[in-house]
């Protein structure tokens, strides 16, 4: 018997824990394996298997031999479509032939067979023809010549569009809270793609708790002479609670324990407006924040209104920072675009350096991509990332800047259980000076998601004591891991540089192995690095991916 098929009756074909000691027994077991191990077998193909006992040993253990036969291959297969599916769109038909996976010469499988008429009828179901059907399908076996004709009907039905949007369970909100999401419009044809679009962004909503978005083809209507069918979009809603206060406590190797309390407001002033505000306590960082985030316009521009406070002391600088900007973003397909306005007065201390109050009024815009497999453990896919921003003495600023910033990760799966991860980021402030520009816009690496191996924001340029931001940033990150189904192992090398301009750059490198755990936040990383010249390891622990 093929090792291949052995782990198949292992699992589904049960043996009796004791051995079988009377003669009754023992054929009842025979008549068992006879009728079942064929049933098992012939699901991979096999279908002439023989199931015989070869003998009783001294110890009354049971030997039996099992002849599975020839394996049936597919020898012939024919797909029809019926209604004007063949017709209006040729090549579409074409391309779901050819990939249908049971290909005349192949092993014949029920499984496969199953999953390939699932595909077909999804292919099918993806565009115009919602209610597209199987109508018949059959795999004639002919067990002594091993071989498997395949038909499959598929009647495809009317091609539909997108009809009115019809929304209920709404009690707090108004239907526009849903319209504003809609990924189509009313008279394009049908893509069940931008009616799954449409389910997750109302999805991502922290007004609902639940949302159910379907085509209901059962009312659709048509008009006299065309074929084709108006069906309207139902969304179904469950309301989330409108207020939450939440208590949180964290740890990062970059920031200490973390502790937060934040409150949160999902329909400010009845206008479906969510409202944030957070307290939050680590180690280094203390912060007051203040954030009012806006419906998008019939464009899908967004407004989000932001006030801060934060004090944070690392590398021996201390910096208290107020803040206050508007953001105008937009998400397309894949993409999200903003620009913001941003005004900041900074106060900073460095151990032994200069002691500054800036304040600047900047613009910035922001080009964020991302497509990725798993949002939360990804395995294949990319990132990238574009700001840039700036200001001048003459906008309410203490110095002129343009600031800079890109970075890229990929990740490429290796199999069904390894990922290799790469990354590369570059920053650059371009100004006369570093003085009179806030540390926000300016760079210093080291520790989790830069280079590990180091403290956290340890790189960068020396003024005292301290280590303050540069004006020149680029870091560099390889990482493989192993998944052990929710657990993996990591192995990495990172480089990085900061310094207050470029040819002062010096590129410092850790490697190391880590942990990984597939929690419901995202793959939570522990990793301990060494960095080259460093005269001890390093233990970093956070969230694996940030996006």
């Amino acid at each position: 018997m093929p090792d291949e098929l052995r782990p198949l009756i292992a699992q589904h074909f049960k043996i009796p824990d004791t051995l079988l000691e009377s003669e009754a027994e023992r054929g009842a077991f025979m008549r068992r394996a006879q009728r079942e191990i064929p049933e098992l077998l012939a699901t991979e193909g096999y279908f002439s298997a023989q199931v015989r006992l070869r003998g009783v040993n001294s110890g009354g253990a049971m030997e039996i031999e099992v002849t599975p036969g020839i394996r049936t291959t597919v020898t012939a297969l024919e797909i029809e479509f019926g209604g004007d599916l063949a017709r209006v769109a040729p090549q579409r038909v074409q391309q779901m032939r050819k990939t249908w996976p049971l290909q005349p010469g192949q092993p014949f499988r029920a499984a496969e067979w199953d999953r390939a008429k699932t595909e077909l009828l999804a292919a099918v179901a993806a565009e115009d023809y919602a209610a597209a059907r199987i109508v018949s399908s059959a795999a004639e076996v002919d067990a002594v010549q091993a071989g498997a004709r395949l038909s499959v009907v598929v009647e495809p039905g009317p091609r539909y569009l997108f009809g009115s949007l019809q929304v209920d369970g709404l009690e707090r909100y108004e239907p526009l809270l849903v319209e504003r999401h809609a990924t189509f419009k009313a008279g394009q044809p049908y893509r069940r793609n931008l009616l799954l679009d449409f389910q997750t962004q109302l999805q991502k909503l922290p007004q609902f708790s639940s949302v159910v978005v379907n085509l209901d083809t059962a009312v659709a209507t048509g008009q006299e002479g065309r074929t084709e069918r108006s069906a309207p979009v139902r969304v179904q809603v469950v309301e989330a609670q409108s207020r939450k206060i939440s208590v949180g406590i964290g740890y990062s190797t970059n920031n200490g324990v973390r502790n937060e309390v934040s409150y949160q407001s999902y329909n400010f002033m009845d206008q479906a407006w969510t409202l944030n505000s957070a307290a939050v306590v680590e180690q280094n960082r203390q912060s007051l924040t203040l954030a009012l985030d806006t419906l998008p316009n019939p464009l899908g521009y967004r407004l989000l209104w932001r006030a801060s406070g934060e004090r944070t002391n690392i590398q021996e600088l201390v910096t208290q920072r107020d803040k206050f900007g508007v953001t105008r973003t937009r998400t397309l397909f894949d993409i999200e675009t903003g620009i913001s306005l941003n005004w900041q007065q900074e106060r900073r201390i460095p151990l032994g350096g200069i002691r500054e109050t800036d304040q600047a009024l900047v613009i910035d815009w922001h080009w964020y991509r991302r497509v990725v497999d798993d949002p939360l453990a990804p395995m294949d896919g990319n990132l990238t990332e574009l700001k840039i921003g700036g200001t001048s003495k003459s906008l309410a600023s203490d110095q002129d800047f343009v600031r800079s910033y890109a970075r890229h990760q990929s990740w490429f799966a290796l199999g069904e259980r390894d990922v290799l991860s790469l990354r590369a980021e570059a920053g650059y402030t371009a100004s006369t000076t570093r003085l009179g520009i806030p540390q926000e816009y300016l760079f210093r690496v080291g520790g989790t998601q830069t280079v590990r191996g180091f403290a956290y924001q340890s790189i960068g340029h020396q003024e005292g004591g301290a280590v303050v931001g540069g004006r020149a940033m680029s870091t560099l990150s390889a990482e493989y891991t192993h998944w052990f189904g929710g657990w993996g192992a990591a192995l990495f090398v990172d480089a990085g540089a900061a310094a207050d301009t470029a040819p002062t750059l010096q590129w410092y490198r850790g490697h190391g192995v880590g942990a990984r755990w597939k929690s419901p936040v995202g793959p939570l990383a522990l990793d301990v690095a060494r960095g080259r010249g460093e005269p001890d390891t390093r233990i970093h622990f956070a969230v694996a991916v940030a996006f």
